[in-house]
């Protein structure tokens, strides 16, 4: 018995021993004691690293922050957040697919601060290779490769805010009165009033904005956007302005925008829009009008938004899909959504919509899940 126990353990001494008999062959203890006085002699770890360790946590956005040097990280003034959408859903009516489908886009924002009052601004966007009907729907970003979706330096001027930047938005410092928060991108942005108080700016467009806002509440703004080969010359350029006004309860926003077309007709819009605050709710209205080459069109936007719902929110529209003039058929789109906060990080929205079309309506029910971090 103790001869079998003595070979089950002679393995296993070996096993340990094989370390330190290596490590002998490789160096031989004797021959390094000769120059040194020490009785004995520490082996330390090799792979301990005395080195200064930096800070490289990325915690709250705040990136890569370090007390000392900053060659290996952000500075201590840039700040970068994350964010990232998906939705399963299905559209009843569809004539491409009325499949259950799975959308995703990634985003990314860095900011940085240069005076503690400006802001230099870059979002980076991302996606689903090839967008399914409901993402499109949704508004989602498509194309896997990582892109640039704009640079902006926000600065003071005086009292008022100045933006400019490429691929930014002329109302980019307009401060609109809408409430109310769209679940799919078919219902106009801004309270239906996305080309005149929401105004964006061509693609491959360089833009400016300015903004100012009095103690009184009421407020100024204005922006231009121009093609990069010139700014203000005889291509497509958008200029716009807009006037509010906020109370504790209420406010109202009214801009108008031109844009001259370049070769083309120009095309101006009026957009109006508002909301009020109940107790249980908040009303959010908007009206658009059109008018290029002798024809007028124009669009509206109802919204009801419940901020307090059980643990979350709901939001109920109805709007015009599009600016509409008097000889075309006007179509309508109703949504309605409940938005719950799971923690900090993480809101899922399921929702539902009706699209109306010249042909067969469609309907649509999908969940979008929200992540930001």
């Amino acid at each position: 018995m103790k001869l079998f126990k003595s070979l089950l353990v002679a393995p296993a001494t070996i096993g340990l021993l094989s370390p330190f008999t290596t490590f002998a062959g490789e160096a031989d203890l004797n021959d390094i004691s000769k120059y040194s006085n020490i009785e004995h002699i520490d082996l330390a770890n090799a792979f301990v690293d005395d080195e200064p360790q930096q800070n490289s946590l990325l915690a709250g956005g705040e990136g890569l922050v370090d007390s000392g040097s900053s060659d290996i990280g952000f500075s201590e003034t840039t700040t970068a957040s994350f964010s990232v959408d998906t939705v399963i859903g299905s559209i009843d009516g569809d004539t491409t697919s009325e499949k259950t489908t799975f959308d995703y886009q990634f985003n990314i924002g860095l900011s940085t601060s240069f005076t503690g009052e400006d802001s230099l601004d870059v979002a980076i966007d991302s996606g689903i290779s090839s967008l399914s009907p409901m993402g499109s729907v949704m508004g989602f970003d498509s194309g896997t490769e990582l892109k640039v979706d704009g640079v902006t330096y926000t600065f003071p001027v005086g009292g008022a805010t100045v933006v400019v930047g490429d691929s930014t938005d002329v109302s980019a410092t307009f401060t609109g009165a809408c409430v109310y928060s769209a679940f799919t991108d078919a219902t106009p942005d801004d309270c239906g009033t996305g080309n005149s108080l929401g105004v964006g700016g061509p693609s491959s467009r360089v833009a400016a904005s300015i903004g100012y806002t009095f103690d009184s509440g009421f407020s100024l703004a204005g922006g231009i956007a121009s093609p990069q080969t010139e700014l203000v010359g005889a291509d497509q350029d958008v200029y716009g302005v807009e006037a509010a006004y906020s109370a504790d309860n209420y406010g109202v926003a009214l801009a108008y925008v031109s844009d001259d077309g370049g070769a083309s007709a120009e095309t101006t819009y009026w957009g109006l829009n508002g909301y009020y605050t109940f107790d249980l709710a908040s009303l959010s209205v908007g009206y658009e009008t059109k008018e290029t080459g002798g024809t007028d069109s124009n669009g509206y936007f109802v919204g009801l938004t419940f901020p307090e719902v059980g643990p979350g929110s709901v939001n109920v529209a109805a709007a015009t899909t599009d600016l509409f003039s008097s000889s075309q058929t006007e179509t309508l789109i109703y949504e309605a959504s409940y938005s719950y906060p799971v923690n900090d990080a993480m809101t899922i929205t399921p929702g539902v919509f009706i699209q109306e079309n010249t042909g067969d309506d469609e309907t649509g029910i999908a969940v979008k899940t929200s992540f930001s971090f």
